[in-house]
């Protein structure tokens, strides 16, 4: 008796060639993952679009599941299973293979979202909750359909999940209530992840992402504030990047009494012009401009106006403002006095 008759009466083959296949498939998935996928993505970068590069990104982690799905498919036609159990294995095949598909459309659509996010940000910010949803829905969609595929009727689970939505809603009041401040935040676009943002009990600083729950903003410090959606959204605060970027700057001066303001006005607004060409973050543009309004204890205030192109741009704008204009007014010979106030004593007749 040769070997073959040997493997034939002990039916081996029937299971050694399925794990043969098995095998095949997952080399071949390898090959075509280090090879073929990887040629495909050195093209993919050199066009302009992100869209292709992504989509290979997101389809690269799904090249040896989908090789070793296949092969398992194949293998469950070959075995010697019962018909019942065979179509059992089938459905359990096709729900994996449904939910691999709506796991890469997840992935790509959530990378292509945040990677389009600033094309598209003024009809969708970029944030976190955004995203989550966005997969949280792709992937109940996918669950959906996986039950249907296995025959489960998914009637009842809907109706399941209606009732003991009530009861969940219930129990956690204080999430779903900052979940839905949270859409209602970025809805309306109140504010938006890069936004500079102060609130009226004084927090500020640039808004980093708006997740289920919270806001994040990031201080001039370079730490976090945590804040409840629920309380930004009904909060009252300064949205420093709306309706535009650019910010107009007031720096308070005052000159002596003895000054000639025509002189004043003059000398300042040339020093302002220079600074707005000069200075990173000017706004060279802007026609800077001053308006007097008080007559002071020692001095005569005025406001300068000036215009950076956003908040952060504004310290560096002042800074350089002050040190110019002391330095001009020092050489034009234009007084900047120390508060003072003058005390006239009267002495009375007849006091001792």
């Amino acid at each position: 008796m040769t070997v073959m008759d040997f493997l034939k009466d002990m039916k081996i083959w029937q299971y050694i060639v399925p794990a043969v296949i098995i095998i095949i498939s997952l080399i071949i998935g390898v090959i075509i993952k280090r090879t073929l996928i990887k040629r495909i993505s050195r093209l993919a970068k050199k066009t302009k679009s992100r869209l292709d590069d992504i989509f290979i990104k997101s389809l690269r982690s799904l090249i040896l599941p989908w090789f070793v799905l296949l092969g398992v498919y194949i293998s469950i036609t070959l075995l010697p299973f019962p018909w019942e159990e065979k179509s059992y294995l089938n459905k359990v095949f096709q729900s994996l293979l449904v939910f691999s598909i709506f796991w890469f459309l997840m992935r790509f659509l959530g990378e292509a979202f945040m990677a389009y996010s600033s094309t598209l940000r003024k009809r969708i910010p970029e944030a976190s909750i955004i995203k989550n949803a966005l997969k949280i829905f792709i992937i109940s969609i996918g669950i959906l359909i996986i039950l249907q595929t296995m025959g489960i009727s998914i009637t009842p689970i809907i109706t399941t999940l209606g009732i003991g939505g009530l009861a969940i809603a219930l129990a956690l009041q204080d999430t779903l209530a900052n979940l839905f401040a949270g859409f209602h935040i970025i809805g309306t676009q109140k504010v938006k992840p890069g936004d500079y943002i102060k609130l009226e009990s004084g927090e500020e600083g640039y808004v980093i992402d708006v997740t289920w729950r919270d806001t994040v903003l990031r201080q001039l410090p370079n730490n976090h504030i945590i804040i409840p959606n629920n309380k930004l959204s009904s909060a009252n605060l300064i949205n420093y990047y709306r309706p535009k970027k650019v910010l107009n700057i007031l720096v308070e001066v005052g000159v002596g009494y003895e000054s000639d303001l025509e002189k004043v006005e003059e000398v300042t607004l040339e020093v302002a012009r220079e600074v707005l060409r000069d200075v990173e973050g000017g706004v060279e543009s802007f026609d800077p401009f001053l308006r007097y309004h008080t007559f002071g204890d020692s001095s005569i205030n005025f406001t300068v106006y000036l215009r950076c192109k956003e908040f952060f741009d504004k310290f560096l704008l002042q800074h350089a403002f002050i040190k110019e204009l002391k330095k001009r007014y020092d050489r034009e010979g234009i007084n900047i006095p120390f508060p003072i106030r003058t005390v006239i004593m009267k002495q009375i007749q007849g006091d001792i």
